[in-house]
């Protein structure tokens, strides 16, 4: 047994955002994303996943738009949000200042 921790191995620069599998299995999938200034490519591009989705910021802040919103849902550590299936979201920011550390499970 192995043990990890969520904080470690996070590339000093991080261009892209990172996403990294904790654990897979047949119906569910826990990961660490690491986001660092990042936001969705473009204005009007959603996603729109096939799996339901929770979501938990650990360390950062983000936004997040949901279609048909008009307000940004901001996310601080701590924070957790159940993402329906299908339900069509966007990443408008995450803070530029620290790395934003997200737990997400897809089932």
């Amino acid at each position: 047994m192995n043990v990890r921790n969520i904080f470690s191995k996070i590339p000093e620069c991080v261009p892209n955002e990172l996403f990294e599998d904790i654990i897979t299995a047949e119906h569910c999938k826990i990961e660490r994303i690491v986001s660092e200034g990042h936001a969705s490519p473009k204005e009007g591009d959603w996603y729109d996943q096939e799996k339901n989705e929770w979501v938990m910021v650990i360390r950062g802040r983000a936004g997040l738009r949901f279609e048909g919103e008009d307000e940004i849902t901001v996310m601080e550590p701590g924070d957790h949000i159940h993402i329906p299936a299908h339900r069509k979201h966007r990443l408008e920011w995450t803070a530029s200042e620290q790395k934003t550390i997200w737990l997400a499970v897809h089932y």
